[in-house]
């Protein structure tokens, strides 16, 4: 369970996030939507501590991560994996590098473990006989792949995906959706997904939490954001000619 309890970012005199409260779930897929600039991307970076919050705190299983030190955070960084949106991975790299390389930096395993480990978080996203190939080898989908590869290499119990679906074709953002939702449950992790994608929010949203101008403006499930009077939401959500379908029906 991560929690974000009144939290507030500012930069300079613009106030992003505004007395921010939520909860995230255990083996759940949370989302989080908004329009640009609502504040949805800070109040991810707060979570992870990319960003220090000016007010309140982020606390992880009810250790309270943001009055944690440098030294302290690490700790709980090694239990967090995270898909950077466009993948992130290291062009010089081979694939199986990229995906080793978090177990280099935080474990002290012999190569052999880490290939294994590789090796089966490869296989778990379905990707086989890839290891030596380079990221420009790739397919977009693939590339999201072993990035998802490479954020569980860690085992972790905290799952952060930010636009996961970002430059994908339907199809394949359909693959990428149902394989957070999958090793969510498998490993029982906390995900939080950043997205604007209706598509995801109706296909994996467990958990919906939408940002306005910086304060956490509706909480809900899938299904019952099909039914809300929230003027705001709506107008985001029905520009989608997915979700007015459904609402349609």
């Amino acid at each position: 369970m991560i929690e974000a309890q009144n939290i507030s970012k500012s930069f300079g005199e613009h106030k992003v996030l505004n007395d921010v409260t939520i909860r995230f779930e255990k083996g759940r897929t949370n989302l989080i939507i908004g329009q640009s600039g609502s504040g949805k991307t800070v109040l991810m970076k707060c979570l992870v501590g990319l960003l220090n919050v000016d007010k309140g705190k982020v606390l992880y299983d009810d250790r309270v991560f943001s009055a944690m030190s440098f030294r302290e955070m690490k700790s709980i960084r090694k239990e967090i994996g995270m898909l950077f949106q466009g993948g992130a991975l290291f062009d010089s790299k081979t694939v199986q590098e990229n995906v080793i390389f978090p177990l280099s930096m935080f474990t002290q395993q012999s190569h052999e473990e880490k290939v294994e480990r590789a090796n089966f978080c490869l296989s778990r996203v379905n990707l086989e006989n890839v290891n030596h190939l380079m990221p420009a080898e790739l397919s977009g989908g693939m590339k999201k792949r072993v990035a998802i590869a490479r954020a569980i290499s860690m085992n972790p119990r905290y799952l952060f995906c930010d636009e996961p679906n970002s430059g994908l074709d339907p199809k394949t953002s359909n693959v990428i959706d149902n394989l957070i939702k999958e090793l969510t449950e498998e490993f029982d992790m906390t995900t939080v997904v950043n997205t604007h994608d209706m598509n995801s929010v109706m296909e994996i949203g467990d958990k919906v939490a939408y940002i306005y101008k910086g304060e956490l403006w509706w909480v809900g499930s899938k299904d019952e954001i099909l039914h809300s009077d929230n003027p705001e939401l709506n107008d985001f959500v029905f520009t989608s000619e997915l979700t007015q379908r459904l609402k349609d029906r």
